[in-house]
This record gives structure tokens, C-alpha cells and sequence, in this order.
């Protein structure tokens, strides 16, 4: 059988990643020019600064993953590109360089979602089995996905707010880290205790849904008071509270979808999934219940935003021949339904 090409981008925030990769579960190439300087200044993503930078990068990345590939256009079976979710103006840099790229040289595009993108990094590791679950765990997405056959997307939970990765960029800012906040919370929580008892939003109710703006403002108002009654609080002991808060609420709500859902395989996939809080706790509860499950966490090269992942989800359209039109567009509010 002959071997498949794909050629992906990746352009839905602040990183701009071009990638080669084969029968989607090879990476010849996975480069990723990160944003993270330029908007470190501002304690996030500003769209506009995001855009120019994909302007500068998409052309150099492109070119340096098929030298690093050692493929030329003409050895390509396929573009991929996400359409969405994401910023509007990062999303068209990425599309209107597929666009161009598959017309130029007579080649099928493959719109890819971004959170399929997430947990068909999976699939770069280890072997996919259906069906399974994913828990999704980024800036912008907190969800609960269950997966029955190739590209078919369930969502059992979603967040009813904010996302857990803005919740840890935004405590991260109080505690007067720099952005991205969620490695720097990590290694705190390693060193404190959890003392203040953040709540557990939506925990009792009998769902799959999460909530983390209560948490945030929980947590925002303990400092607050602490700053105007002359209080010092231990930064470590926040950090910890707030860790242990967000990982009970990740694994409980998940824990409960597996056993009305159960699978043979758990997903851990997004920036979030990087944290080691996160997949130790996983790791613990699936040897503590005794469960007959696989646990997959991506590498962390491979938790961010990148687009090893997008060819990964892009060869299960490319099997099904599922291509689309030069029209495409962005969908920046795009969702599994």
C-alpha cells in the first residue's frame, strides 16, 4: 500500500506549525514558531499581534518542514489545515496558505477541527482503539468527547464558562507570573500544601459539565483580601489549592463518564495535559479503581498547539475521501456538533 503524504498547518492562535507527516501516525516534520515573547508583555494573546506574526512565519515554516521532510511538493497526497476553533485573522493566515498551496499544485484540501487535532495526537504515540474517551484540557476548551469510530465525535461535558487553561493563565497573572502561567503553577504546586479549600464547582451535580469562573474568582478574592488587611499569603499553598481544586473536578467528572461509558482507552489531550499533577492523579485513580484501561497523554511537544497533530486528524478524512472546496473559510466558533 502506498504510503500518504499529508502536509498540515496550524495557525488557530499564537503558534504558527507546519508539518509532514505520514499515514498519520509519522512525524517527518513538526515545526512550531511560538508567539509567546511577543505577547508576554501583555499577560496574553492579543489577536491582532498574533496575525502579523503568522504572516511573517507561514511561508519560512513551510518551507523549513519539507526540508526537514526531505519531500517536495510534487510527493504530497494532501494539505490539511485547521478551520477552527480559534482567532479569526490566525485561522485564515493558516487556510488561505493550504488554500493556495493545493490549488498551486492540484492537491485535495482536508479542513481538520482543531480539538479533533488535539486528540488525534494520540494516535502519533500509540494505537488507537474504538471506541474511547478524550478529555480535552486547553485555554480554550475543557470537554469530555467520546469516540466511537474514525472522525465521529461525541461531546458528553463541557465547561459552562471559563476553560481551565484561562483559569490557570489568569491566577497565574495575580500570583505575578509570566504567560503562559500553567508550567509555573505546576512546579509551585509540587512545593505547597492545599490550605485554603478552593470549591468544587459543580461537582454534586449530576453531570458532565464543568465551571472554573467560581474557582477564579474564589481564588482572585483570597488575595485581594489578603492584600488590603496586610496578609501574606504563601504563593506555593495558592498554587497547590488551586491545582488540587482544578485536578479533582478533571478526573471526577471524568471517572463518572467512564463508568456510564465505558471504553478500553482514556485520552488526555491539550496544552493542560502537560501538567504532571494532572496525569499523576489520572494515573493513581485508574490503579486505584482497578480499571482495565489504557492511558494516553501525548508528549508535551505534542500537548500544544502544533500540526503533527492536525495531519494526524487529517489522514482519517484523507481515508474517507473527505475533502473540501477552495471556499473554505474560517469557523472560529466551530464545535464538535
Amino acid at each position: 500500500m502506498k504510503d500518504t503524504l499529508i502536509l498540515a498547518f496550524e495557525s488557530s492562535c499564537d503558534e504558527t506549525s507546519v508539518a509532514v507527516i505520514k499515514n498519520g501516525k509519522e512525524i517527518l516534520s513538526n515545526i512550531i514558531a511560538t508567539q509567546i515573547k511577543s505577547h508576554q508583555r501583555f499577560g496574553g494573546v492579543v489577536p491582532e499581534v498574533a496575525s502579523r506574526h503568522h504572516v511573517e512565519q507561514i511561508t519560512i515554516c513551510t518551507d523549513l518542514a519539507l526540508k526537514e521532510a526531505g519531500v517536495t511538493y510534487e510527493d504530497l497526497d494532501a494539505v490539511a489545515v485547521t478551520y477552527g476553533p480559534g482567532l479569526v485573522g490566525s485561522l485564515l493566515i493558516g487556510i488561505m496558505a493550504a488554500k493556495s498551496i493545493a490549488f498551486a499544485h492540484n492537491l485535495p484540501l482536508i479542513k481538520v477541527n482543531h480539538l479533533a487535532g488535539h486528540i488525534y495526537a494520540a494516535n502519533l504515540v500509540s494505537d488507537l482503539k474504538y471506541p474511547f474517551m478524550a478529555l480535552i484540557v486547553s485555554g480554550g476548551h475543557t470537554e469530555i468527547v467520546r469516540v466511537d469510530s474514525p472522525g465521529e465525535f461525541k461531546r458528553l461535558g463541557d465547561t459552562r464558562d471559563d476553560a481551565v487553561g484561562e483559569a490557570f493563565d489568569k491566577i497565574g497573572r495575580v500570583l505575578g507570573l509570566k504567560y503562559p502561567a500553567g508550567k509555573q503553577i505546576d512546579q509551585m504546586a509540587q512545593l505547597g500544601n492545599d490550605t485554603f479549600g478552593f470549591p468544587r464547582a459543580m461537582l454534586q451535580e449530576d453531570n458532565l459539565d464543568f465551571s472554573f469562573s467560581g474557582l477564579k474568582s474564589a481564588f482572585i478574592n483570597t488575595v485581594h483580601h489578603a492584600d488590603q488587611v496586610g496578609e501574606k499569603l504563601d504563593k506555593n499553598d495558592l498554587a497547590t489549592s488551586f491545582q488540587e481544586c482544578v485536578v479533582d473536578i478533571l478526573t471526577e467528572k471524568t471517572f463518572r463518564a467512564l463508568k456510564n461509558n465505558p471504553v478500553k482507552q482514556l485520552i488526555v489531550a491539550g496544552g493542560v495535559a502537560a501538567n504532571s499533577g494532572l496525569k499523576k492523579r489520572f494515573a493513581d485513580e485508574i490503579t486505584k479503581r482497578n480499571l482495565d484501561l489504557d492511558l494516553i497523554v501525548p508528549p508535551i511537544r505534542l500537548c500544544g498547539d502544533n500540526a503533527a497533530m492536525i495531519g494526524a486528524a487529517a489522514q482519517v478524512e484523507y481515508d474517507k475521501n473527505n475533502f473540501t472546496e477552495l471556499s473554505l473559510n474560517a469557523d472560529p466558533s466551530l464545535d464538535f456538533e
